[in-house]
């Protein structure tokens, strides 16, 4: 009697059905995630769901203010439901990048001069206008806000910069929303560890919903696994 198995070759037929399945059903999966996390999600509806799942866990005004680059104080208005001060996107972005150099000085423990010739030799400008730009005395040009983007990497790209910052605390909160509202593990992958599948080839089809999808793929492996008293083949 095998209850589970290391290793399951399924017919031609079955291998092609559960790729279509699974790749189906990760699409619909995924559909509905991103639906659920767009970024026309408001900034009071991330924080009513967040708080729903872990309270005032995922909301250290420091940390946030560290991840968006922004002060701990705008940060802390936003987190109350206030409008911080208005502010143009020369301020935002030449703030930000100050703040990006300051954090990345003190986690690095790198010199001012060494992140300015890094700077320097990454976006192929002067040192001068790298020590300014990182100073939060220039305002970058679009080439340089991306260069810059990827120097620190930092998610987003030149938004990161500019977002205004209900919308920079948004993008980093339904990132920890995410951890709660998206499975940890896929769910394709889920069911194939619960049935033993350890290897298949899936293909792509997109016509079934993701309940139906599911229970098709949770048959199909059922269908391939042997039967009490069987001996895979």
């Amino acid at each position: 009697m095998h209850n589970r198995m290391s290793t399951i070759v399924p017919s031609e037929r079955n291998d092609r059905l559960m790729y279509e399945a699974s790749a189906a059903y990760c699409a619909a999966n995924n559909r509905t995630q991103l639906q659920e996390l767009s970024v026309e999600q408001s900034l009071a509806e991330t924080l009513r769901r967040l708080k729903a799942h872990s309270g005032e866990k995922d909301l250290n005004s420091r940390q946030l203010a560290t991840e968006t680059a922004m002060p701990e104080d705008v940060v802390e208005a936003l987190l109350r439901g206030e409008d911080p001060a208005a502010s143009t996107v020369e301020d935002r972005v030449c703030g930000r990048i100050a703040a990006l150099r300051g954090a990345h000085l003190a986690s690095t423990g790198k010199r001012p001069s060494d992140l300015v010739s890094e700077v320097h030799t990454a976006l192929g400008i002067s040192k001068e206008w790298a020590r300014r730009l990182l100073n939060g005395q220039k305002m970058p040009n679009v080439p340089l806000l991306h260069g810059l983007a990827d120097f620190f990497k930092v998610e987003g790209g030149e938004a990161f910069f500019t977002a205004p910052p209900a919308d920079a605390l948004n993008r980093v909160l339904q990132n920890r929303l995410a951890k709660y509202e998206t499975p940890a593990t896929d769910p394709v992958q889920a069911l194939m560890q619960k049935y033993g599948v350890v290897a298949t080839d899936l293909r792509h089809h997109g016509t079934l919903t993701a309940e139906q999808l599911e229970t098709l793929l949770a048959g199909v492996i059922k269908s391939v696994m042997p039967t009490e008293g069987e001996t895979p083949s």
